[in-house]
């Protein structure tokens, strides 16, 4: 991994504690400073809020682990330095991406809803898959801890989207059946959220079909497969010109190396 220095936002978060665990073993990267509402004790300055990072950081990336809501503020700041922004949280409303596409006319900016090199290869074969299985009932289910905010994940968005594209866009989300009295549409694709105990993330995408059933699934067995994803990302970021960035980006960088 090349060097790369970089600002982390939501550090005292689970996924924050993952990257800053992880730069300090890895080569490379380092964490320069740090946002969080929570103070924290380490060998970087933390601040209450972007805000109040100053201009001249040292960063040569930020990475986002904190909030949807705080993405507008990051921006601005990236705006303003032309630091690339790495954002990896989830449950961003429509306004928030129109925010995100538009700064990238602007500055570099990466986006994704799953950091991990696994469940990107699960969105491809998933688009495949969507694409050969006609006629094919789709189900995807996705597994969480208790404390996970957003349901569905944005990683269920993500594969969702996959399947979509696949079908040709013909697709229709369905969230929740407990109160429609009425047979499945082929076109619905099905989306349900399990929230329990300390599930880090699973992701499951049934095809059910006439007589068979074919089932993509993943697994994380822990945050270091994300944090591991997002240093990546950052890397890869550092000192990119403006525009909208994803893990697809990353992953063929690598080929490439």
């Amino acid at each position: 991994m090349k060097e790369v220095k970089i600002l982390l936002t939501g550090a005292a978060g689970r996924m924050g504690r993952a990257v800053t665990e992880l730069a300090a073993k890895e080569s490379g990267a380092s964490i320069v400073c740090a946002v969080d509402v929570t103070p924290m004790q380490g060998t970087f300055p933390c601040y209450a809020g972007i805000n109040e990072v100053p201009d001249d950081c040292g960063a040569d990336v930020i990475v986002d682990f904190s909030h949807h809501t705080a993405v507008e503020g990051i921006l601005r700041f990236s705006e303003r330095t032309g630091i690339p922004a790495v954002i990896c949280t989830t449950g961003h409303t429509a306004d928030e991406i129109k925010l995100m596409e538009k700064s990238s006319e602007k500055i570099a900016i990466f986006r994704s809803g799953n950091m991990s090199l696994g469940i990107n290869l699960l969105m491809a074969l998933t688009e495949k898959a969507a694409a050969v299985l006609n006629g094919f009932d789709i189900e995807i289910i996705e597994k969480h801890h208790n404390q996970k905010l957003d349901a569905p994940s944005g990683t269920a968005i993500m594969l969702a989207d996959s399947a979509e594209k696949g079908r040709g866009g013909k697709a229709v989300l369905v969230y929740d059946r407990h109160m429609r009295r009425e047979r499945r549409k082929e076109s619905e694709i099905g989306m349900h959220s399990v929230r329990g105990g300390t599930i880090v993330g699973e992701h499951e995408v049934i095809f059910a079909g006439h007589d068979e059933v074919v089932t993509l699934a993943h697994s994380a067995q822990s945050r270091e497969v994300f944090a591991k994803g997002a240093l990546s990302a950052a890397a890869f970021m550092k000192g990119k010109t403006s525009g909208l960035y994803n893990m697809k980006d990353v992953i063929d960088s690598l080929i490439g190396e």
